[in-house]
């Protein structure tokens, strides 16, 4: 048997409690992440910027890595998770994005969390919980989230920055500038910047390419500028959604032709580095117990391979509300070493393919830069 990875660091700050905490600390009280008290307050959000990857790029990146201070993320590492952890104030078992794709049984599909919404799988009864913006509205507090326009109607954006007012800003800098000046108005208000770019390039390029390198530089650059405009009395924390880490092309593993990795599975969801694997209603014990012990055999070395059970029971999700539980897969493949997992029969696998990846339990997936500037750095 392999042994379960902890889902959460004992006692430890999470993503779950930034916004949460933001909150707290513009109305008086002290949240799970204790804030010195402001009048408003940034939360920036980099798509991408792992703790060991902005570490290895210290150089390039002076303002952010002058702060010391990181955070666990969550799990799934993926956004859709992650940014629904952050903006919810709670684990993927409760608010229900527990992946990249994910399975809605009642329609017998796998349905991407980015980009898959439609009235089968509404945002405001699929994700399951109250947003941050919505309590903090409650108390006095107007959210505003910043983001490109692309996003500004999307179906995740829909699902996890309900209560916040979006505003449309297309470049980093014009991005920045709104936040400036939204945070500066009267008044108590909690301003969410999102900042994709640098998620995007690991992606394409890897984290590790110059052109990556030039985004921290650039964004790093905005944060200082940011930093030296705010009031006393206006906070600004910088965090991330996971972290990246570049997959060479040998630890690409396409599994879809090994009849023994897919005997009984009906549907493929997760993502590369973590896949959630579901099997056909009617598989019958045997053969579950079989396709598990396959890739047990085949896969353990390198990943961590568990049930659905076995990922519950270990807190990987969270507390899992019931009707999020059907969401997971009956067995969930989880990378430990530098590999990724692509079918291969329909999706996926091509050599040239994405080269930063993350989903799974790496320090360099799970944990995440938390730094603190103006009033809450006091």
């Amino acid at each position: 048997m392999t042994t379960i990875v902890p889902a959460r660091p004992t006692g430890a700050v999470s993503l779950a409690d930034v916004l949460e905490s933001s909150v707290a600390a513009l109305t008086g009280q002290v949240g799970a992440l204790p804030l010195p008290p402001a009048r408003s307050a940034v939360v920036l959000l980099v798509d991408g910027l792992g703790s060991a990857s902005l570490g290895a790029r210290a150089g390039h990146a002076r303002t952010l890595t002058g702060r010391k201070g990181s955070i666990w993320s969550g799990f799934p590492t993926t956004t859709a998770a992650a940014l629904a952890t952050l903006t919810t104030g709670a684990l993927p078992g409760e608010h229900g994005l527990v992946g990249w794709s994910v399975l809605d049984a009642e329609n017998d599909r796998v349905v991407k969390q980015l980009s898959g919404w439609d009235d089968r799988m509404h945002p405001s009864t699929w994700q399951r919980r109250s947003t941050v913006f919505e309590r903090g509205s409650a108390v006095g507090v107007r959210s505003f989230a910043v983001g490109p326009r692309r996003y500004a109607t999307s179906g995740l954006t829909e699902a996890i920055l309900s209560g916040a007012d979006y505003v449309t800003a297309e470049t980093v800098a014009e991005r920045f500038a709104t936040a400036r000046s939204l945070v500066a108005a009267p008044g108590a208000s909690l301003v969410y910047l999102y900042v994709p770019e640098l998620d995007m390039i690991a992606h394409r390029a890897g984290w590790e390419s110059d052109e990556w390198t030039a985004a921290l530089e650039e964004l790093d650059g905005e944060v200082r500028r940011l930093d030296e405009a705010l009031g006393a009395d206006e906070g600004l924390l910088v965090t991330a959604d996971h972290g990246v880490l570049d997959v060479a092309e040998k630890g690409r593993v396409v599994f879809g032709g090994q009849a023994a990795l897919v005997d009984g599975v009906r549907h493929v969801a997760g993502e590369p580095r973590c896949l959630q694997l579901h099997f056909e209603p009617d598989a019958s014990d045997a053969l579950r117990a079989a396709t598990v012990a396959a890739w047990r055999e085949a896969e353990s070395h390198r990943s961590w391979v568990v049930t659905r059970e076995e990922a519950v029971e270990a807190g990987w999700f969270g507390p899992v509300d019931e009707a999020v539980l059907p969401r997971i897969g009956d067995l969930l493949v989880a990378a430990r070493k530098g590999v990724v997992y692509y079918d291969g029969r329909s999706t996926g696998g091509a050599a040239g393919s994405m080269i930063g990846q993350h989903g799974s339990w790496s320090s360099e997936e799970t944990q995440v830069p938390l730094r603190r500037f103006g009033a809450f750095a006091r």
